[in-house]
């Protein structure tokens, strides 16, 4: 077999072995929200985008995360290295991009929020950052309170308490 098609084989069975879905990035940051007490959807049907997914949704919330590999949505800090088929990649790398931009601007007009991480990221502050996004979500709308509450210190600063400790104390004085 001639060389060149013996390295594109190689490219190929490289890309074959690289998960499409339920790579071990993605796994490691569902794991992390699961045991935070989060329930959310896996490889979510974008609504009004074909053929289009997130990687975790909360629907509910209108909340779509996308968990994005280094070298197959190009980012600026592992730029992909590719000796065969540059042109070939550099184009699939480039329409990628060009989705992404899409799908988060369809997710705004509308009115989802769009949470994009690159693998590279650690899969623990990913986890507080779709929390933090998650529970600011539910407390903004109806019928879910904070269990944080702003109480004004003898200092005159203002502090967040547990809402419910903050009641506790007060009626153990009373």
């Amino acid at each position: 077999m001639p060389l060149h098609l013996q390295a594109t084989d190689a490219v190929r069975r490289r890309m074959q072995r690289t998960a499409r879905k339920d790579n071990e990035f993605e796994r490691s940051v569902r794991s992390l929200l699961h045991g935070r007490g989060f329930r959310y959807r896996v490889h979510f049907l974008l609504p009004g985008l074909r053929r289009t997914t997130c990687d975790i949704a909360f629907p509910g919330l209108k909340i779509a995360v996308f968990l994005d590999g280094c070298f197959w949505h190009g980012c600026e800090l592992h730029p992909p290295s590719v000796k065969k088929n540059t042109d070939f990649w550099l184009e699939k790398i480039s329409r990628n991009r060009a989705r992404d931009a899409r799908a988060t601007a369809h997710l705004a007009e509308i009115g989802w929020t769009a949470l994009r991480f690159w693998e590279h990221e650690a899969a623990e502050s990913i986890a507080k950052a779709i929390s933090s996004a998650v529970w600011t979500t539910k407390v903004a709308s109806q019928g879910v309170r904070s269990p944080l509450q702003h109480v004004e210190r003898s200092s005159g600063k203002f502090e967040s308490v547990d809402r419910d400790e903050a009641m506790v104390e007060a009626k153990l004085r009373e």
